[in-house]
């Protein structure tokens, strides 16, 4: 099933001129051109609304991702029992 996915990606010339005689069977030769530059005018809207999305919210880009280490010496909790150590038995 692996094998065949990768198959997919690869077209040869003639997979493209049929995919493209398909194309203008269906939309006919001026259509074509209309269609594309719809598609190219969405792309470019896209591109257009990600850089503004960008430019209203750098300061998430900034921002560390990680908390601040805390400077200075603390002071360790020491353990509550230890069962290896002889002065803690039982009384």
């Amino acid at each position: 099933m692996l094998h065949s996915l990768f198959l997919i990606g690869s077209f040869g010339t003639t997979e493209i001129l049929l995919i493209v005689f398909v194309i203008i069977l269906l939309f006919g030769a001026k259509r074509i051109p209309e269609l594309f530059k719809g598609m190219g005018q969405g792309v470019r809207e896209f591109k257009d609304a990600t850089k503004e999305a960008d430019k209203q919210q750098p300061q998430y880009r900034d921002q560390p991702t990680t908390p601040p280490v805390q400077q200075g010496y603390q002071q360790p909790v020491p353990p509550v029992y230890n069962p290896n150590d002889p002065t803690n038995q039982p009384r």
